[in-house]
């Protein structure tokens, strides 16, 4: 199993406040960089699920090459933060690293149904855990946080439109499905946002959502894939 190395570490039992000053704090070490394809063999699809008090984070990591699931993870405890809009990743983030400490090998990819830069403080749950990791992440979210498309979205699968926010762009409205709703892709870490977009329209094989985040969904909810 392997051992985290985390970057920028911080305490995780702080107030909202302490909690946005933090993301204020770690929003500039945020980095694009081109996705070198060729060396992807593994995304991890990630999402957290949770019910009253308690949280179930859920990874599962996708062979993009073999198109199969290799290795999965849960993990279950106390909710650790309350619900805040926008901290999202003080709710999560406590709980998806010990579900990541049980999987074999660490990913190449992370993918996680939240948002990156598409965020007021542009440091959303993809970017807080791609700069903690310092490995390359990408959010793909059902609904936009921050900003508005702009610009014409085609019905056709591969379509897209930038979503901005105060003159910005923070992500890409993309539709994954002909005629089926967007998806909002944002930067995490380590990506540039057309390779984001790329990666999530190449994983979007059955479903609106990309295959490891859809199937983290499912086993986030159902305990099983």
């Amino acid at each position: 199993m392997p051992t985290l190395d985390l970057h920028h570490a911080h305490a995780w039992d702080v107030s909202p406040t302490e909690a946005v000053a933090i993301q204020r704090e770690l929003a500039p070490l945020v980095r694009e960089a081109p996705l070198d394809f060729d060396a992807v063999r593994t995304v991890a699809g990630l999402d957290v699920s949770v019910r009253d008090d308690r949280v179930r984070a859920a990874v599962v990591v996708y062979d993009v090459r073999a198109k199969a699931v290799v290795d999965q993870a849960i993990w279950e405890g106390p909710t650790p933060f309350p619900y805040v809009p926008g901290l999202l990743s003080f709710r999560e983030v406590p709980a998806i690293l010990p579900a990541l400490e049980q999987l074999r090998a660490l990913p190449d990819v992370y993918m996680l149904d939240a948002q990156g830069r598409a965020h007021p403080r542009r440091f959303g749950l993809a970017c807080h855990l791609g700069v903690l990791l310092d490995a390359p992440a990408l959010g793909v979210a059902k609904s936009i946080l921050v900003g508005r498309v702009e610009g014409e979205l085609g019905e056709a699968k591969g379509s897209g439109a930038p979503l901005v926010h105060k003159g910005e762009t923070v992500g890409v409205a993309l539709r994954t499905r002909e005629r089926v709703k967007p998806v909002y892709v944002s930067v995490g870490h380590r990506v540039t946002l057309r390779d984001a977009g790329r990666l999530a329209l190449r994983l979007a094989v059955k479903y609106k959502l990309p295959q490891p985040t859809h199937l983290a969904h499912r086993l986030s909810y159902r305990g099983e894939l």
